[in-house]
């Protein structure tokens, strides 16, 4: 497809109105540590719950969404709607000790909670995952969008995207991110939302007029949020309700509550309500994908599946080339680029943290706070550089979507396991963390090797042997919690005065600590939010 001169002048103008807001946003004379990494602690729980969710929403959601929707259904919004579920965790659980310790990164949360050696463990894995998953990936999915619209090779569309993005948040650090993540939050729903209301109104044109003529058009089950354990032919399914919901946690609140990426926006909170309080507004967020992101992948598979046929990463660009008008189509393509550039820029920024602070400053604690700045800059565009080379290799996963919720199951595990039961189990050892996240993680790449295709061309796990991928996660998650329960057993238990802001007494007083203040309070927003997503599965089960 060769977009229209409309179409080119209004991305063009959204990707330098962005790059100037950005750099605006993220300038001043003299820049701190505390500015550039946590935009000096600032942040109101507005601009944390939509800097959450665009930096979540990335081009990833919004082509892996629509090709799963169009390949299996509905189904795949569980991650959307399971996710609330974990911010609810993030708000009330976990972002009380985040803000009460005054971490700058979650690594930093571990060495008080347990030792430096578990911090520099997790900043190492932690920059992994994001040049992995939120770099990588995302250069991969974005480069799909401009060779499909501008024919521009995958190569060249991964360095135009990093070039663009690098920019600012090298120059702005985290207050340019966070600003940008914003305007980018309401630029994506809004393109995502006129897709959704162009498929519905094309539906006529194809001969379907109610739902009846709708369900007849599509596969079975394809509307339908919960599917059995099994499909009818006695394999395992992919995406089960069991799958779900005892495989979602893991990744799920490895995702959302200890990986630096997502939670340095609640680490910039300007207070305990505000860093609470985000996480619950974004869980609201996160109920629209399914709707105007997952949905549109259904109506995809009604409309043009003899055009889209078994290459269902295409679907959502098909779709924007067949039903939208010219300057329609710039404004969407606008809001991909949106989606894609925020959650780089959100990588970018904590992996220059994580570097800066957690090894060099931890190294040489003698490091000024302009160099810990000028590293922190090396750093984003070192990793640029490394993820730009592993995004070549995304065209190797069987969808976009699969690449990245597999690729956690390296680490996903062992994170989990010592942050839950960290903050849980006041029991927990220093000597038990290092050892669950060792091996963790060796069990985790073992898996990598032996079932991601990156050499063959099969999944040994999930293909020859049938285990869905979420259910993997369980076993591993369970081999963690042995390993960490067994260790912190035959080690000395940490002394009480080091456990101060940094574990519940209770599970329990999470939730339990005084009385309700209202409307405002973050425990009554999280009960509603739960509700609502109970009542949406009632609906769509």
């Amino acid at each position: 497809m060769v977009i229209q001169t409309l179409d080119l002048i209004l991305i063009i103008a959204y990707l330098l109105g962005i790059l100037i807001i950005g750099i605006i946003a993220g300038h001043k004379r003299r820049v701190t540590s505390n500015d550039y990494f946590l935009a000096g602690r600032s942040l109101r729980w507005f601009m944390v719950g939509a800097a959450l969710f665009a930096t979540n929403i990335s081009t990833i959601h919004l082509i892996g969404l629509a090709s799963d929707g169009y390949r299996i259904g509905l189904v795949v919004g569980n991650f959307e709607w399971m996710a609330a579920f974990t911010l609810i965790l993030l708000g009330l659980v976990f972002a009380p000790f985040y803000f009460k310790s005054k971490i700058t990164t979650l690594p930093e949360y571990l060495e008080k909670r347990y030792s430096p050696h578990s911090r520099t463990f997790l900043a190492f894995i932690s920059v992994i995952s994001a040049l992995l998953i939120h770099i990588g990936i995302s250069l991969y999915a974005g480069a799909k969008v401009f060779e499909f619209f501008f024919n521009i090779d995958a190569v060249y569309s991964i360095v135009i995207i990093a070039i663009i993005t690098s920019i600012y948040t090298v120059l702005g650090g985290l207050k340019a991110v966070v600003v940008t993540e914003t305007i980018q939050t309401f630029v994506l729903l809004l393109g995502a939302i006129v897709l959704t209301i162009a498929g519905f109104l094309a539906l006529p044109s194809v001969g379907i007029e109610n739902l009846a003529q709708f369900k007849a058009a599509i596969r079975p089950d394809q509307i339908s949020m919960l599917h059995p354990i099994r499909s009818a032919q006695g394999n395992l399914n992919e995406y089960s309700w069991y799958s779900m919901v005892f495989g979602f946690p893991i990744l799920g609140i490895w995702y959302w509550c200890t990986d630096q990426t997502i939670v340095q926006r609640v680490l910039g909170a300007k207070t305990q309500r505000d860093a609470q309080l985000g996480p619950v507004f974004a869980g609201f967020l996160k109920l629209l994908p399914v709707f105007f992101m997952v949905l549109p992948g259904v109506l995809g598979y009604v409309l043009f599946k003899d055009i889209i046929g078994s290459d269902n990463d295409l679907t959502l660009p098909v779709m924007i080339q067949q039903l939208l008008p010219t300057g329609v189509i710039g404004i969407v393509t606008a809001g991909l680029l949106a989606a894609l550039m925020s959650t780089i820029a959100g990588a970018l920024n904590s992996s220059a943290t994580l570097v800066a602070v957690d090894i060099v400053k931890r190294i040489w604690p003698q490091t000024k706070d302009r160099t810990q700045v000028f590293i922190g800059r090396i750093t984003a565009v070192v990793v640029m550089l490394l993820a730009m080379a592993w995004s070549t290799q995304g065209g190797k996963f069987s969808s976009i979507f699969v690449a990245v919720n597999k690729i956690p199951m390296i680490f996903a595990p062992g994170i989990t396991c010592v942050f839950l039961w960290g903050v849980f189990w006041r029991r927990g050892t220093k000597q038990a963390s290092l050892a669950t996240l060792s091996a963790g993680f060796v069990v985790g790449a073992i898996y990598f090797m032996i079932d991601l295709p990156l050499i063959g061309e099969v999944s040994i796990v999930t293909q020859n042997w049938g285990i869905p991928f979420m259910q993997v996660g369980v076993y591993l998650f369970l081999f963690c919690s042995a390993v960490y329960y067994t260790v912190s057993r035959l080690t000395p238990a940490p002394a009480p005065e080091k456990l101060e802001n940094l574990c519940w007494e209770h599970p329990l007083r999470a939730i339990t600590y005084g009385k309700l203040s209202g409307a405002g309070d973050p425990r009554t927003l999280a009960i509603i939010l739960f509700g609502i997503v109970i009542v949406l599965y009632i609906i769509l089960h």
